[in-house]
Formats: C-alpha cells, structure tokens, sequence
C-alpha cells in the first residue's frame, strides 16, 4: 500500500469524522455530538484492498435482507465477487435495489463482527466503471468498511448482511465498532 493511498483514506476519514461531528444530517444524536472525537479505523492494510473476479448475474435473484427495524427489504443480487485473502478463497454477493443502476451495495459480516466491528456487520459500496461484465475484475478495498448509521442511532433501520455474505475470516480493515456515549 502506498502512502499516498493511506494519506488519502486517512484524509477522506478525517472528512467523516467532521461530517459526524457537525452535520445537521450526522447520524450521531446531537446530545452526543459535543463528545463525539472520531470513529475509530483499523489502521491501512493492502492485504484487505483484494482484486475480486465478477460474476454478473443476468436474471438477478430477489433477496429479502432483515433490517434493524424488523421490516425486510428487498434487493436484487446482482454480481458475486470471488476473491482471496491470505490463501482462501472466498465470495461476497453485491446487491442493487430494483430499477437502480450504478452503486453495488455489499453488506457482509466476519470474524470481527460483534468483537471489534458493530454487532449487525458492516457495509461496501463499489461504483463500477460502466456496466459489470462477468470475468472483470475490480477491487474490493476492506479498509473502505465502514458500519451502518443505525450503529450510532436506533432511529435508523438498516438492511442486516444474508448469511451467504458472512465470511469465516477475520478482517481487521475499515471501521472498527462504534463507541457513541
């Protein structure tokens, strides 16, 4: 990993931390702002930064995600990327919600979920260059991870990652779990 890139995740983290901290739209409850001194990251790690292969799924499955609030949504899976970290391999669905194009969400758990990550998981975005085709590759960068606005606030409800999107690894990349008091 370049510095130039941990400069620039540090820098854009930094911009979240103000955004949290003074926004009017901030998901952290404005009697807690005043306390509020930053989330906490784990540190840059290219290891977590993986190229992944795309699988697109042409015909794209419904999937009903459980939300914080207990009221389903539905998304459509739409591409599974395939990747490795260490020597393993492993898998992670991307999901968009009907008639939406662009942004891929992926919603995924692992190892550190509930330990040092928010207890519901953590979420992904990718924005692809132009339309997906099966064999690309793109990167999915870990230290990009960040948790849901309903781990700062119970106003909010969030989809909660499916099961075929939790991995059996440890990935200690990203946002670590949020301590709002």
């Amino acid at each position: 990993m370049t510095d130039e890139y941990a400069d620039r995740l540090r820098a854009n983290r930094r911009e979240k931390d103000d955004f949290f901290a003074d926004h009017p739209q901030s998901p952290i409850p404005p009697e807690h702002r005043d306390g509020f001194e930053g989330l906490d990251y784990f540190e840059p790690n290219s290891d977590y930064r993986v190229e992944a292969t795309a699988t697109v799924h042409d015909d794209p499955e419904p999937v009903e995600m459980e939300t914080t609030a207990s009221n389903p949504v539905r998304y459509l899976r739409v591409v599974t990327f395939a990747f490795e970290v260490g020597d393993e391999e492993h898998a992670l669905a991307g999901y968009r919600q009907e008639g939406e194009d662009g942004e891929i969400f992926v919603p995924f758990r692992d190892k550190t979920t509930g330990q040092q990550t928010y207890h519901q998981g953590r979420y992904m975005e990718l924005e692809p260059e132009g339309k997906l085709a099966d064999g690309d590759v793109v990167t999915l960068d870990f230290n990009l991870a960040y948790s849901p606005f309903c781990a700062y606030s119970e106003t909010f409800a969030c989809p909660l990652p499916p099961e075929e999107n939790w991995l059996e690894i440890v990935v200690p990349a990203g946002e670590r779990a949020p301590d709002i008091e």
